[in-house]
């Protein structure tokens, strides 16, 4: 591993061990973890294309409580200007499945006992709001265990490597990456922080469905992925990445920040899968209707969304449902308007989605890791698809 990337793991790590909401040893925050930050008094936010306000941080929150969703693009006015000379990056996905031998032994190395351990933990922050020092503490752990499943897989020996990206809020996105043959890019993510959307300072948010029950499948994911020894010694035709973004109750603020920088530096992603709420299954059930996965169909890349169906069809033991989630709903927007093929997969058809988030009540209990397990078998078959799919 190398020595920033190190450093940089056991500073935050010694941070959120001693600094645990269950450890009762008070600890200065590191000044270096927690950087101070001016924050403007109004915020420029993009509620649809072209459409641009500016807001109180207190406005905000109000539109969400609203169901409203935005870009707060105060910090990357440039995000998309590359996309918007160029356009949206043609990619051509795989008409069918075509590694089902080598994927259907690692569907049953998924472990639900895995992401329950991993989201008890993760819930038990007071708060995951990114501009809090739990948030800091809490992506500390996060990078801390998805350090330790590269290690104990052996990724580590074979140039698999995992990184903070920071922010000047505090909390930083967490970014694992398996390198293939080339650098192209297949992304899967998820958003680690929480949020109380009524006093986001003070109430607690465990925020087990929005969006741990999202960072904890692909993190089980990842963990099997890691045993297929044609991943691990980086066979695969393309790079894999996994993203734990910070501040996407902001207004997307992590994943936007992330997607400038891939723009600016020219990074070729061909595809970015966000797994949002994979946890919630209950209305959906109180309504007769059978469980399902949610393919949200707006705001997103056709060609690839058709790709998942065919990967869940294959991949998974529960069918898929169309649905729709309106503009700016998840970081996957980030991705696209930096110009990548992105998707969006979520619990259930959006007006059966869990209602309980945002709010101190997002717990556990609510969840089924049945579910979850089903979300984590297809990001594990379409992360394993397309790190050998052949893009021209």
């Amino acid at each position: 591993m190398k020595s920033s990337v190190l450093l940089s793991l056991c500073t935050a790590t010694l941070a959120a061990a001693a600094a645990h909401p269950n450890n009762p040893q008070i600890v200065l925050q590191d000044p270096l973890l927690q950087p101070t930050i001016v924050e403007p008094d109004e915020y420029l936010i993009e509620l649809s294309p072209g459409e641009t306000r500016l807001v109180t941080e207190d406005e905000k929150w109000a539109l969400r409580r609203e169901g409203i969703n935005f870009f707060d693009i105060t910090h990357t006015p440039d995000l998309g200007a590359l996309n918007n000379k160029l356009g949206v990056q043609s990619v051509k996905f795989p008409s069918k499945t075509a590694h089902n031998e080598s994927i259907a032994p690692l569907l049953k190395k998924l472990d639900k006992k895995n992401m329950r351990k991993h989201l008890e933990t993760f819930t038990s922050f007071h708060t995951r709001y990114y501009k809090s020092q739990y948030g800091v503490q809490s992506s500390a752990w996060l990078l801390s265990q998805v350090n330790s499943t590269l290690d104990e897989a052996g990724a580590l020996e074979h140039g698999a490597f995992v990184k903070a990206f920071p922010h000047p809020w505090g909390q930083s996105s967490v970014i694992a990456t398996i390198p293939g043959k080339s650098n192209k890019t297949v992304v899967i993510g998820a958003h680690q922080d929480s949020i109380n959307l009524f006093f986001p300072s003070l109430l607690s948010a465990p925020g087990a469905d929005d969006d741990g029950s999202g960072t904890v499948t692909i993190l089980e994911a990842l963990r099997v992925l890691l045993l297929s020894s044609d991943i691990l010694k980086g066979k695969g035709e393309n790079t894999v990445e996994f993203h734990w973004y910070s501040a996407e109750e902001g207004g997307l603020l992590g994943s936007q920040a992330i997607f400038q920088a891939y723009e600016k530096d020219g990074k070729d992603v061909k595809a970015m899968l966000q797994q949002d709420m994979t946890g919630y299954v209950q209305k959906t059930l109180d309504a007769g209707e059978p469980e399902s996965v949610g393919v949200i169909t707006d705001f997103v890349d056709p060609g690839l969304t058709e790709f998942i169906k065919e990967v869940i069809t294959d991949y998974c033991e529960i069918p898929y449902i169309l649905t729709k989630c309106g503009y700016a709903c998840s970081d996957h927007a980030s991705a696209s308007k930096a110009g990548y093929p992105s998707a969006f997969v979520i619990e259930s058809d959006f007006k059966y989605s869990d209602s309980k988030i945002h709010t101190s009540d997002d717990k556990i209990e609510y969840l089924s890791f049945d579910h979850m397990l089903q979300h984590a078998r297809l990001t594990l078959g379409l992360a394993y698809e397309l790190a050998f799919a052949k893009f021209k």
